[in-house]
């Protein structure tokens, strides 16, 4: 699956997806394939305050569990109840279904500190 270009990527592998003042945030492709089956994600509530490059969450395959972290700040506005019930939309959808949650942005310009898409695929080819 080709990453979407008009997303932003962070070196932990999550994509970032600014809408207005507002942002959805996900795993990109390599990672959830990288992980494998995915049986468990852990994410948080809304209402919460999260700053750029905390870590926000758990998510939990067959292989592995990886810590999640957030490639931006803001108040989680949203969460994708769906995982829930269906951990495994992320394997079939990561840019679709399998999105984590949306944040009210509290500074626009950390996008500055995010990968576009070329960069982040000389770092997955790397």
């Amino acid at each position: 699956m080709a990453q979407p270009e008009q997303l932003l990527y962070s070196k932990e592998h999550e994509w970032v997806r600014i809408e207005g003042d507002s942002a959805v945030i996900g795993i990109t492709d390599y990672a959830q394939n990288s992980l494998g089956d995915i049986v468990y994600v852990e994410l948080p509530k809304s209402g919460k305050q999260v700053e750029q490059f905390a870590n926000i969450g758990v998510v939990e395959s067959v292989k592995a569990v990886s810590d999640l972290f957030t490639p931006i700040s803001g108040e989680i506005v949203e969460v994708n109840s769906v995982l829930e019930r269906d951990p495994a939309a992320v394997n079939r959808d990561p840019y679709g279904e399998g999105w984590f949650l949306r944040l009210k942005l509290k500074d626009a310009g950390e996008a500055e500190k995010l990968l576009s898409l070329r960069d982040y695929e000389k770092l997955i080819a790397e």
